[in-house]
C-alpha cells in the first residue's frame, strides 16, 4: 500500500519515499504502530528500528512488545527504562503545578511525549538513523508534541507519520493487520478502543467514547480502575508525606517517587478512584471525549493542593491557581520546551519550598476526601480561628474593617439607586 494521493508533504521535516535509509519507530505495540512497522518497510523500503519507552506502563507487557517488533521485521527493538527519569523530571513538576487540564485530566499522555521525543532523537543519533516515525493521527495533539519537541532537540531530523499518509481508518487498519497476520489489542479483546499507558495514567479513546451522546461502557473500557459498584464497601485511608512539594512517603514508609506512584495506582484503582469521562478542546481545534484513569495522579494532586493551600496566603493561593492553569495549558499544547514553562516552574518551585507536611485522605467507592492536613509551615492558628471564647482575635476591629472594606461598593450602589430613581424623570441618564 502506498501513500494516499490526497496527502501532500509540505513541511520541510517530513521524510519522502526513496530518501529514507534507516528509521526509528516509536513503538507501543498498539494497533497503529503494529501496522506501521510492516507498512513502513513495504512503503519506504528502509530498515526499521523500534523504540519502546518504559514510563511505568500499568497494563502493557514490554518484553512481549519487543519480541513482537522483532518478529515483524525490526532490525533492533529497544526497550528503554525511563521510569525514574519520567517521575523525577516530568511528574514531579506536574505535582507541584497541580497539573490538570479542563477538569480532572492530569496530563498523563502530554507529560510523556517530550521524554519520548528526546529519547527518539538520541537513539536516531546513536543508530545513524535519518528519520523518526510515530503513530499519531493528523487530527491529534501528539503529532505536535512529538514533532515540535524532536525538532527542538535536532532541527535536522526527518519524520514519518504513517497515519497522516496512508488514508486508512480503524477498520482498514484492522483488515491490513489481519491480512499480514499482525496481532492487535483490538482483535484480541474484540473492542474498538485504543489506549495510551504510563505510570501517570491510562487514556482510552475510540468506539462509544468518541460520541458525547453515547454512554461509554466503562466495564469494557477501564484498564486498571474498578467501577464504584465493584469497589470494596469499606473506607481506605492513605497518608502521604510531602517535602518541598514532592511526595516522599506513603503510610509512613519512605519511597522513591515512581514506587509511591505505583502503590497509589494499585490502591486507588481498587477503590475506583481517579477515572473520569472528559470532553476537551484539542490543540488542533477539535472537541473530543476521552476516558482517563489516573488513580495515583488524582490522589497525589488532591493531597498536594490541600497542603499547598494550608501553608500559603490567600493571595498566593489565588495567583497559584492562575499559574497552574497556564502550566497545564502549555503542557497540553506541546510547549514543554517553551521558555515560559521555565519561568512558571521557577515560581512554582519557589512557592513549593514550604509545601512540606502530611496529608491523610480517604478512598471509598470512587470518592476521595481529604481528612487531615498538617505542616510545620501551617498558617492555621487555632487561637485566631476558633469560634470559642478567646482574646487572640480583636473582634472590636471587625466593625470598622467592614465599614472601610464595603465603602466603595456602598457608594456605587447608592449612586445607582439614586440614578434609577432620577431616571423616571430623566430617562436619558446612563448607568
Amino acid at each position: 500500500m502506498q501513500t494516499t494521493t490526497n496527502y501532500k508533504k509540505i513541511a520541510s521535516h517530513e521524510a519522502k519515499i526513496g530518501e529514507v535509509q534507516k528509521c526509528v519507530l516509536l513503538y507501543s505495540g498498539g494497533l497503529d504502530t503494529s501496522v506501521m512497522l510492516t507498512w513502513i518497510q513495504e512503503t519506504y523500503k528502509c530498515e526499521v528500528i523500534t523504540l519502546t519507552i518504559d514510563v511505568g506502563q500499568q497494563v502493557d507487557d514490554l518484553e512481549e512488545i519487543r519480541q513482537k517488533a522483532l518478529k515483524f521485521g525490526a532490525s533492533k527493538a529497544y526497550v528503554m527504562d525511563c521510569k525514574e527519569e519520567f517521575a523525577r523530571d516530568y511528574l514531579a513538576k506536574a505535582i507541584k503545578a497541580n497539573a490538570s487540564y479542563q477538569g480532572d485530566y492530569h496530563l498523563s499522555t502530554p507529560l510523556a511525549r517530550p521524554l519520548m521525543a528526546k529519547k527518539a532523537v538520541e537513539i536516531a543519533l546513536k543508530e545513524g538513523a535519518d528519520v523518526v516515525a510515530h503513530g499519531c493521527t493528523g487530527k491529534g495533539n501528539d503529532q505536535v508534541r512529538l514533532e515540535a519537541t524532536m525538532l527542538c532537540y535536532n532541527p535536522k531530523i526527518k519524520v514519518i507519520a504513517p497515519v497522516r499518509e496512508w488514508g486508512m481508518g480503524r477498520q482498514e487498519e484492522l483488515a491490513y493487520a489481519k491480512k499480514h497476520g499482525i496481532p492487535t489489542p483490538q482483535a484480541k479483546l474484540g473492542v474498538p478502543y485504543s489506549w495510551d499507558d504510563n505510570m501517570w495514567g491510562v487514556t482510552g479513546e475510540g468506539g462509544e467514547i468518541e460520541d458525547p451522546k453515547l454512554e461509554p461502557p466503562l466495564e469494557k473500557i477501564l484498564q486498571v480502575c474498578s467501577t464504584p459498584e465493584k469497589a470494596p464497601d469499606k473506607k481506605r485511608l492513605l497518608t502521604i508525606d510531602f517535602k518541598a512539594g514532592i511526595p516522599v512517603a506513603l503510610n509512613g514508609k519512605k519511597m522513591a517517587l515512581s514506587e509511591l506512584i505505583a502503590n497509589c495506582n494499585r490502591i486507588g484503582a481498587k477503590y475506583a478512584v481517579g477515572h473520569t469521562i472528559l470532553i476537551e478542546d484539542r490543540l488542533v481545534g477539535l472537541k473530543v471525549r476521552g476516558v482517563y484513569e489516573s488513580p495515583a495522579a488524582h490522589i497525589i494532586i488532591t493531597a498536594h493542593k490541600n497542603l499547598e493551600k494550608l501553608v500559603s496566603t490567600q493571595t498566593e493561593n489565588e495567583l497559584k491557581e492562575h499559574i497552574d492553569s497556564k502550566w497545564a495549558y502549555l503542557c497540553y499544547s506541546a510547549k514543554w520546551l517553551e521558555p515560559s514553562m521555565q519561568h512558571l516552574n521557577a515560581y512554582i518551585d519557589s512557592m513549593n519550598k514550604k509545601v512540606t507536611g502530611k496529608v491523610t485522605v480517604a478512598l471509598y467507592k470512587g470518592n476521595l476526601d481529604v481528612l487531615a492536613v498538617e505542616s510545620p509551615y501551617s498558617l492555621f492558628d487555632a487561637d485566631l480561628a476558633t469560634f470559642e471564647k478567646n482574646a487572640a482575635f480583636n473582634q472590636n476591629s471587625s466593625a470598622s474593617f467592614i465599614e472601610i472594606y464595603g465603602l466603595s461598593m456602598k457608594t456605587a450602589h447608592q449612586l445607582k439607586s439614586s440614578l434609577e430613581f432620577s431616571k423616571k424623570s430623566y430617562p436619558d441618564i446612563p448607568y
